[in-house]
């Protein structure tokens, strides 16, 4: 029985800095795979360029002619980092048995590796690389990162905890993730959709090797609202039920005020009129903008506009340029 033939999925974007010690640290990883028998010598490293603005790509295929181990995906312009991810996946997922997805920057522990390729020989398939602490987070970071998981499971979706893009599928449930067809992408709320047999192995994230990190504050909030509109309808069910609390409060308090005129009591409500009209405006707006973050998601989706474009894939076996 021969082994199971592994690529390694990885994203790049402006990581000329970071790129030739990943190669050298995938291949190490690659060559010790394969000799021990978990892999089979066929496999491969893939960088998917998602339309870097540094000589990423130029580096992808000076290693790419320097050795066979090395792959390489250029898309036709920048699409985000998940689909990118997504583009490495679905061109590679006919002719692997599975797939290991990671971010470029050296963070994510490539030892855990076995683990993973273990609990997919025991039947998983997918196994989930999950941080073990946040030790190395600033406290705004871990706060703001646990919250943002906690947040996502209470909206419904089925994230797992403290885990990013690090993963491992097998060709099965590639296969099942391409039935997904919609363009706003959050693969860690999607894969889990897959049912499929899952495990996780544990790591400690290191520092990134070198360059600066893709993710500040504003792309995470934007991910975080991205996450929460592509899974979960619940902030709409959060409007209408805030639109039936104010309603009733308004009636409460016109109720209130009709007594206090019965007793003469009457006193003119400037202060509350105004706080009234503050708090209610600004209700409309919120819930207007939360429409419309669903509505523009639709309008995207129904144009049916392909979410990424593969402008070379740089292979030995199944190369090609579009």
């Amino acid at each position: 029985m021969s082994a199971d033939l592994l690529y390694f999925i990885i994203p790049c974007y402006n990581e000329e800095e970071v790129l030739p010690e990943t190669a050298k640290r995938l291949k190490k990883k690659t060559t010790e795979l394969i000799q021990s028998g978990k892999i089979s010598k066929e496999s491969r490293i893939c960088f998917v360029n998602d339309g870097s603005g540094d000589s990423t790509w130029e580096i992808i295929s000076k290693l790419h002619d320097s050795d066979p181990v090395f792959s390489g995906i250029n898309l036709s312009r920048n699409r985000g980092h998940q689909n990118a991810l997504l583009a490495g996946l679905m061109t590679v997922k006919d002719f692997c048995d599975l797939t290991i997805s990671m971010d470029a920057d050296l963070q994510d522990d490539i030892g855990v590796c076995d683990q993973m390729i273990d609990k997919y020989h025991e039947g998983k398939d997918i196994v989930y690389g999950v941080r073990s602490t946040r030790k190395r987070d600033s406290r705004f970071k871990k706060t703001t990162a646990q919250g943002f998981y906690k947040m996502m499971n209470r909206m419904g979706a089925e994230t797992v905890y403290n885990h990013a893009d690090y993963r491992l599928m097998s060709r099965r449930a590639l296969n099942a993730l391409s039935e997904f067809e919609e363009v706003n992408l959050f693969l860690r709320g999607m894969v889990p959709l897959i049912g499929f047999p899952a495990d996780i192995v544990y790591y400690e994230r290191a520092e990134r090797f070198a360059g600066a990190s893709k993710y500040p504050l504003k792309k995470m909030i934007s991910f975080a609202v991205d996450g929460v509109t592509s899974f979960s309808t619940r902030p709409l069910d959060m409007i209408a039920r805030t639109g039936g609390f104010l309603f009733l409060a308004g009636a409460a308090a016109l109720i209130v005020e009709l007594i206090r005129c019965a007793a003469g009591r009457a006193v003119p409500g400037w202060i509350f009129a105004t706080l009234s009209v503050w708090a209610v405006g600004g209700l409309i707006l919120l819930a207007v903008g939360i429409v419309g973050v669903y509505t523009g998601k639709t309008y995207m989706e129904s144009k049916k506009r392909p979410r990424y474009i593969v402008e070379r894939f740089l292979d030995q076996d199944h190369g090609f340029v579009s």
